[in-house]
């Protein structure tokens, strides 16, 4: 029996592709000229001129599975509480994917979701409960990469590479050159590269349905590997200074944490080969590590090219909407530190470009717009594309208007808010460190034009007047003259978590004999 389309949804012959490309790892001032790392990205430079893209765009908590998750579901951290990788998502949360189906949809992945799936119901050997790299709820596998890398490792050896570890996945490989040497392998049998490759093999034959696909590259991603020529691609020269105090004490001074992060991190997990803390680089050495990650980025753009030449070529450019961004950001060196890790900016800015082709899009086509925008507002943004209603709980705001050249709404949101969960339930490295249970080793950001604010669950706040201070080296929240500043950042954050409530069933109310429905 042939079923009626749901209401709301289009006609099938008027949906648009779908495709979503999200890059690990990628800095928000990592593309664009004129900003530190600019010029390196010319196919989605050219993007952004056919669509719109986002100057302040952020995740909302990192590392990769909880930023992915807030991305996938449209929730706040403080509501979807997969906060760490390997900590699970609730069933109960509808994510784009599923949501998306809805409208006809079968969205497919190549890459990884890092999704860890709810244990409940699960029996106790399922390989599944003992992994954070499962699939998303919601998507099919066109090819799964996860950080085994088996599909990658197999094509390696099918090319005559040594894959003597393959439990040790892409790391083994890696580990067989040392930092700053070229990869091992050639760039076109890069994982990259072969990502791409697979996913234009799917394209070719998708068949006449509207497609929808998640393209989830892992670079630049560390280990900062790469093969030639992107290892020696970008002069070091040319790279940016570290923002950070004159020595490490600055940053430790502001609080415990990124004391006992500046203590803790090495160099092993980032630059193959090397040993040593991250706080030990000196200015050369991170100069050579932002260009290798530059380089990698500028792979990834090398490959996007191809892909919007495909597009093009088969005549599917006109009618597929593309979103570019990233899970998370990386801190290469700025405040003495590695990774995603902390509450500085360059842990959770990241890129967003989305381009509409549609012709409601056409004013807002090479647009930058400096409205903050966030991770959550991918879901309602793609759904409302796709004509499907938001699910009530959704954090996040459809970005559609702005991208049709419309001024953000009076109620638009003025700050933008992230989470860190740094506890570690199995090692309790930090929880020692800091003499705190798990359930403390939590902060929350608040970030507005003027002001950041960040409350620990068991820390003294750290407040930055970023007017005064946009590097964020000077913590202001025991100065008597910074209270009126501390006051806002408590009540925005406040506020916020007044706003953002859990809100699936919240919305209606039984009473007189009816059940009414709250209207928006």
């Amino acid at each position: 029996m042939i079923q009626a389309a749901p209401p709301g949804a289009p006609a099938p012959d008027r949906r648009p592709n779908i495709l979503l490309i999200t890059a690990d790892q990628w800095r928000g001032d990592l593309m664009a000229p004129g900003r530190p790392f600019g010029g390196l990205t010319p196919n989605l430079d050219a993007l952004a001129a056919a669509g719109t893209s986002f100057a302040s765009h952020y995740c909302q908590v990192y590392p990769c599975g909880p930023s992915r998750a807030s991305l996938y579901t449209g929730l706040y951290a403080h509501k979807h509480r997969s906060v760490a990788n390997g900590m699970p998502l609730d069933a109960r949360h509808p994510t784009l994917f599923t949501e998306l189906r809805r409208a006809g949809y079968l969205p497919t992945l190549f890459g990884y979701t890092d999704t860890t799936l709810d244990p409940r119901g699960r029996a106790p050997l399922d390989p599944d409960r003992g992994t954070y790299e499962n699939l998303c709820p919601g998507i099919a596998a066109g090819l799964v990469l996860t950080e085994r890398a088996t599909p990658w490792l197999a094509q390696l050896k099918a090319n005559g590479y040594r894959v003597e570890d393959p439990d040790a996945g892409r790391e083994a490989i890696f580990a067989q050159r040392r930092f700053g040497e070229p990869a091992v392998f050639a760039a076109e049998h890069s994982e990259t590269a072969f990502l791409t490759d697979r996913f234009l093999d799917w394209l070719g034959v998708a068949g006449k349905a509207p497609f929808c696909a998640h393209l989830s590259y892992i670079a630049p991603h560390p280990p900062f590997g790469a093969a030639a020529p992107y290892h020696r691609l970008i002069d070091p020269a040319d790279m940016p200074a570290p923002v950070r105090g004159a020595d490490a004490s600055v940053e430790a001074g502001q609080s415990p944490l990124i004391a006992a992060l500046i203590g803790q991190i090495g160099l092993s997990a980032h630059l193959i080969g090397l040993t040593g803390r991250a706080a030990e680089m000196d200015d050369a050495l991170i100069r050579r590590m932002r260009a290798i990650y530059a380089g990698l980025a500028h792979e990834v753009d090398h490959h996007l090219g191809r892909i919007f030449r495909a597009l093009q070529e088969n005549g599917l450019w006109d009618n597929t909407l593309i979103v570019f961004t990233a899970d998370h950001g990386e801190q290469l060196g700025d405040h003495w530190l590695l990774g995603k890790i902390g509450y500085y900016d360059q842990s959770a800015h990241i890129p967003l470009i989305v381009c509409d082709p549609r012709p409601a899009a056409d004013n807002g086509r090479g647009k930058l717009l400096d409205s903050f925008t966030e991770s959550v507002d991918l879901l309602p943004t793609l759904l409302e594309a796709a004509g499907v209603p938001v699910p009530r709980n959704c954090d996040g705001r459809s970005l559609l208007p702005l991208c049709a050249g419309k001024a953000p709404p009076a109620d638009w949101r003025d700050a933008v808010q992230w989470s860190f969960h740094f506890g570690d339930i199995a090692e309790r490295r930090m929880e020692r460190a800091l003499g705190l249970p798990t359930r403390h080793c939590h902060l929350q950001v608040i970030r507005s034009k003027s002001l950041k604010y960040i409350s620990f669950a068991g820390l003294p706040p750290v407040l930055f007047d970023l007017a005064a201070d946009p590097a964020e080296l000077m913590d202001r929240a025991a100065d008597p003259s910074a209270a009126p500043l501390r006051l806002e950042g408590a009540e925005r954050l406040l506020r916020f978590r007044q706003h953002h409530e859990e809100e699936t069933l919240t919305g209606y109310l039984a009473k007189d004999g009816r059940f009414h429905e709250e209207v928006s």
